[in-house]
């Protein structure tokens, strides 16, 4: 999805917004805006065709993932556990529930189609050391990285609105680690749902096009964990927790090159 602005009309309310756009494909709008809304795209075709192509891709997302919403999910995983084989189906399903879901719209468009998706299960490893948010990081990293439009909701230029706005969301201090030294600039970040509760993600990137992602969450919060490494597919992933917050640092990288950013950042990020 291009991010662009929208050339708002006269109607009987507000100017279209691209979240209304969304909520129009999503058939989330009350009757009176969906109306304006309505009226919006048969004056705009170029935006019209946007949201039928949205309305696609919805369409089939849950042709692929709907067969597995129901399958039974692990409720509890540990931070740490021999490595072990987990079923393609569960690991779907796992997606489903992080794509799908509650807001799937929202987490999807614009980053990926339904071939991409496709993509990121079918090269996903079956070997899981680990569960949890760091198998959640991996699969938003898969998600927005590859994105060229809307790679993030902030941008880095705005770099105090949006470490102020996260902080509230998330309810605890939240801080973007400089990674200049290390050859990535902060592209900027977004608020995400995770497994209980909001989640921020904050993307890096390289002078060669190569992108890291930094997911927070609070779900780990309370204990401190040294660095455990999963990977899922392409996406490798070192995580560890400490204070009030758990961190995953994602990249379709070498391990090295992650492990080497990954001790930057918690050098950074400790206490």
């Amino acid at each position: 999805m291009n991010d662009k602005r929208l050339t708002p009309v006269p109607t009987a309310g507000t100017p279209i917004t691209e979240a209304d756009l969304h909520g129009y494909a999503d058939g989330q709008l009350p009757a009176g805006r969906h109306a304006e809304v309505a009226a919006f795209l048969a004056a705009h075709p170029q935006d019209q065709t946007r949201v039928d192509d949205w309305k696609e891709q919805r369409r089939a997302l849950h042709a692929l993932l709907d067969p597995v919403l129901d399958e039974p999910l692990p409720l509890r995983l540990p931070l740490k556990a021999p490595a072990r084989q987990w079923p393609w189906r569960a690991l779907a399903a796992s997606v489903a529930v992080a794509v799908v879901s509650a807001s799937a719209a929202w987490i999807t468009r614009g980053a990926m189609d339904a071939r991409h998706l496709q993509a990121v299960l079918a090269t996903a490893s079956p070997d899981r050391a680990a569960g949890g948010y760091a198998q959640r990081a991996a699969i938003a990293h898969a998600v927005y990285a590859p994105d060229m439009g809307r790679p993030v909701e902030v941008g880095g230029d705005n770099e105090k609105a949006l470490v102020t706005w996260l902080t509230k969301r998330m309810g605890a201090p939240v801080r973007a680690p400089s990674l200049t030294q290390a050859g990535y600039e902060l592209m900027g970040g977004r608020l995400l749902p995770g497994g209980a509760g909001p989640v921020a993600q904050f993307m890096y990137g390289a002078a060669d096009g190569q992108r890291l992602t930094l997911y927070v969450t609070r779900e780990a919060a309370g204990g401190k964990t040294a660095f455990q490494f999963t990977q899922e597919g392409p996406v490798r992933v070192f995580y560890w927790v400490e204070g009030d917050f758990g961190y995953a640092l994602s990249g379709a990288v070498s391990r090295d090159e992650l492990q080497r950013v990954s001790q930057e950042v918690y050098r950074q990020l400790q206490g």
